[in-house]
């Protein structure tokens, strides 16, 4: 399911995606695809084709540099320059987009914010369109993609929040940390419960450097909401800047808790992994569909069929019976729900267990993944988050937040058990590296 945010926060997810660190490599041109663009951006009329090469690489290098070293703003300008002379080249167009969104930030009519926003958001599907799915252009493209009609979105109904929250923005995106600080701490006065005023003063003190106030700052965003990821995941890519792979896994698994239909997160617990040498774990208990007079090729294993039974007696009697409407009464009609689910694979659990016990029956296949994942996550009490995360249809994330409010920490362990594998140990280094 696709994660919807709120409006400002929307907003803040955006800003802080294009304030992370991203890598913009100074690849070598192609031809150009524009002649006319590049005559236009070249100084000397009538230079020759090498010189034109030249300076065409040199603007490239120079864009490179700026847009790694967070200066996207003054980045803008040349990459405007090289997606015209090469409107072919993706990992330009996505930075076009990154700095185009910082820039909305600086632009003081909304309405002109809101179309730069816009412009960002095509320049992404075009990168796409030619095969461009780096993390950025993928998690940028699924923010812009929740826009209003008009681009324009707003951080707080108050207008004197609203003013020093842009204020902030813009001075930000011009670098003036300083005076970004004062505007968001002014909005974090006059409205104390700000999650979004936090969480720009952190990642200020970040992009400063300044860690162990970015620390602190962080973590007063997440104790102001809790179940917005925004926080959790730029801590946590603080964290492993600095090598601290276990403390980064930990706080991911917080974001993947907070809302873990955000598409967003999974591709940053995905980074996490590789970047560890290692691969989160594909968890799913793979439950037959039956059907009567189904080929004998395809049924069940016999010492199987009555665990599969077990679950689908309880799903029937949910759907047609009065469990549902008892578990539910406020609810008009059926929906696939938690309870459902989570009753129905305990009751097959139970009857694996008994036939594991009982000698006459005999032994189940406990070398079939699936059975051998149903039992664990059965003795381990966890089969409610395994239902919540790897079986979160439109009725089943519907449950989420309820239990999440009563067992976040069941949700948390079924993540580091079963999910995201732990950080690997640290090889010693060599003698004389």
């Amino acid at each position: 399911m696709r994660c919807t945010y709120r409006p400002g926060y929307l907003l803040v997810a955006l800003l802080a995606l294009c304030a992370a660190p991203h890598r913009l490599a100074a690849q070598a041109a192609p031809a150009a695809s524009n002649p006319s663009a590049m005559d236009q951006a070249t100084s000397h009329a009538g230079a020759s084709a090498a010189d034109q090469a030249a300076a065409d690489q040199a603007r490239r290098e120079r864009a490179a540099e700026l847009f790694n070293q967070g200066k996207r703003l003054e980045a803008l300008p040349l990459l405007e320059q090289l997606v015209k002379v090469h409107p072919g080249e993706a990992q330009m167009m996505v930075a076009l987009a990154a700095c185009l969104v910082e820039h909305a930030a600086t632009v003081p009519d909304p309405d002109a914010a809101g179309r730069e926003r816009l412009r960002a958001r095509d320049l992404l599907h075009r990168a796409r369109d030619l095969g461009n799915t780096s993390t950025l252009a993928m998690n940028l493209a699924e923010l812009l993609d929740g826009l209003p009609a008009s681009g324009t979105i707003r951080f707080s109904d108050d207008a004197a929040v609203e003013a020093a929250m842009r204020a902030g923005e813009a001075a930000f995106s011009q670098r003036n940390f300083a005076i970004a600080i004062r505007n968001y701490s002014r909005a974090l006065e006059l409205d104390p419960r700000n999650y979004t005023a936090a969480l720009f003063i952190a990642n200020t003190y970040d992009r400063e450097d300044e860690l162990r106030r970015g620390a602190e700052w962080y973590e007063r965003a997440i104790r102001l909401d809790p179940n917005v990821e925004t926080a959790y995941r730029y801590y946590a890519d603080m964290l492993a800047r600095e090598g601290k792979m276990a403390q980064a896994r930990t706080l991911l698994i917080h974001a993947a808790v907070a809302e873990p239909y955000n598409r967003i997160v999974w591709r940053e617990l995905r980074a996490w992994a590789t970047l560890n040498g290692t691969s989160l774990n594909a968890v799913f208990i793979a439950v037959p569909v039956h059907q009567d007079g189904q080929p004998s090729a395809v049924a069940e294993p016999p010492e199987m069929s009555a665990v599969w039974q077990a679950y689908r007696r309880v799903s029937e009697s949910w759907r047609s019976g009065n469990a549902f409407k008892s578990r539910f009464p406020e609810e008009k009609g059926y929906r696939h729900s938690l309870p459902e689910e989570a009753e129905a694979l305990t009751a097959a659990a139970r009857q694996l267990k008994s036939a594991a016990g009982d000698p006459k029956s005999g032994q189940p296949p406990l070398n079939d993944p699936s059975a051998g994942l149903l039992l664990r996550l059965y003795d381990a009490g966890l089969i409610e988050p395994y239902v919540l995360f790897s079986l979160g249809d439109r009725g089943i994330t519907r449950d989420y937040q309820g239990y999440r409010a009563q067992h976040r920490d069941k949700l948390e362990q079924y993540l580091d058990r079963f999910v995201v594998p732990p950080c690997p140990p640290r090889r010693p280094a060599s003698p004389g590296a």
